[in-house]
């Protein structure tokens, strides 16, 4: 099985740099794995379309508006991703949206049975180099659970 994990967001932007920051404290915590790409998807554009269709299973981490206190994290699995992503459609800073990438696969027929989003609140979307406080401490809680879930997707692999 290969698993793409997937951090998305403008680091230019504080907390919308979410994903991508969370993706690169991941590549420091696990070992290069041939079963587990991880992937700084930046903001967005169609050439991820294919490492998607790729990918057996997906994991995506971003900022969402998830009306909580900034660095809330909620997981959403299968088609609870799908109906989060349907629902928040929201304006983007992103070239497309995952909601764009999401058709995309299930066109062609490779959206990934095994399929998380891990959504942080943002307290802050503008220039900044770094997430916020809030934001910052649920980086390593993202990590925590993305781990959690390559544990449980792998055992019953």
């Amino acid at each position: 099985m290969k698993t793409l994990v997937l951090g998305i967001g403008n680091t230019l932007l504080s907390d919308e740099g979410v994903g991508v920051h969370v993706t690169q404290h991941l590549q420091t915590l696990l070992p290069p794995s041939d079963e587990i790409e991880i992937l700084d998807g930046g903001t967005l554009s169609f050439t991820l379309a294919v490492p998607i269709e790729d990918a057996d299973a997906l994991i995506v981490v971003d900022a969402a508006q998830l009306k909580s206190a900034p660095g809330t994290l909620r997981v959403f699995e299968g088609e609870e991703m799908d109906a989060f992503l349907m629902s928040s459609r929201r304006s983007s800073v992103h070239e497309v949206s995952l909601n764009d990438l999401m058709s995309i696969a299930c066109l062609s027929g490779h959206w990934p049975e095994k399929r998380a989003l891990v959504a942080i609140q943002p307290q802050k979307l503008d220039w900044g180099d770094f997430p916020t406080p809030q934001v910052q401490s649920a980086i390593p809680v993202a990590c925590d659970r993305i781990e959690a879930l390559l544990r449980e997707w792998y055992a019953v692999h």
